[in-house]
């Protein structure tokens, strides 16, 4: 049985990267011409989402959202959640219609295929390197003036010990809603740590929860209301996380 279970991963694991390939391979064209200017970025948003949800969907994943408010069309925020797997990006994309860039880190350039675009439409981190996180807000800047939303995870990166609920928030996201004033989004995955880990024989197709929390205004705030927004918005996400993990017990009772 053990035997059967590890092969099943091992195609699983590698049918996820065929399924992150076969549409950008299919739209390739049209992706590439998407890249040539930055107002081109929204048709390849609409492009990423369809490639999104071609994976959740191939992966046999399927989502469910529950939302405390809907999102405003052509409104910018800052969309913050949960870090957990590498479906979280799949899944963000899937859920949300307003145009964003994500801020990741650099070493996901290195994906071929994905990679290409990957780095030509998001904004990259290093986060052993201070200038390149200095750099962030420069780049972010240039996004949000034009009308785009910015999705942070802000853990800095998945835990490496996957017993932790939740990790401690950066400053990045919170510094840079305060400056430009925009809403924050606070977004809770449920499932997709179970469903896709990062550890490589584990996961399983099923469902994937999804809670779109009432965001928090940042519109008269400072930087001196930085740290209490930060930790009302981990707050927010760490209770709902409470709550999926409630849930799961309730149902496997």
């Amino acid at each position: 049985m053990k035997s059967i279970k590890t092969i099943f991963w091992i195609l699983w694991r590698i049918w996820f990267y065929i399924l992150m390939a076969i549409p950008i391979f299919i739209m390739l064209p049209f992706l590439i011409l998407s890249i040539l200017s930055e107002k081109g970025y929204p048709y390849f948003f609409r492009m990423a989402r369809i490639w999104a949800k071609f994976i959740l969907f191939g992966m046999g994943f399927y989502y469910k959202i529950e939302k405390e408010q809907s999102i405003e069309k052509n409104k910018s925020y800052m969309i913050v959640a949960n870090h957990t797997s590498m479906t979280d990006i799949m899944l963000m994309l899937a859920i949300v219609k307003n145009p964003f860039v994500f801020v990741g880190k650099q070493e996901l350039a290195k994906i071929p295929i994905f990679g290409f675009f990957y780095k030509r439409t998001c904004i990259l981190v290093d986060r052993k390197n201070s200038q390149s996180r200095v750099a962030v807000f420069t780049k972010a800047h240039k996004r949000i003036e034009r009308g785009l939303s910015v999705c942070i995870f802000p853990e800095g990166g998945v835990p490496d010990d996957e017993t932790i609920l939740l990790d401690h928030f950066k400053e990045g996201a919170f510094k840079l809603a305060i400056q430009h004033q925009i809403p924050i989004l606070p977004i809770s995955f449920g499932d997709n740590k179970e469903r896709f880990p990062y550890t490589f024989f584990a996961g399983s197709p099923g469902i994937m929860r999804v809670k779109i929390h009432k965001q928090v205004e940042t519109f008269g705030k400072t930087e001196s209301d930085r740290k209490e927004i930060r930790e009302a918005v981990r707050t927010t996400i760490y209770t709902q996380l409470l709550e999926f993990e409630t849930e799961k017990k309730t149902e496997t009772a």
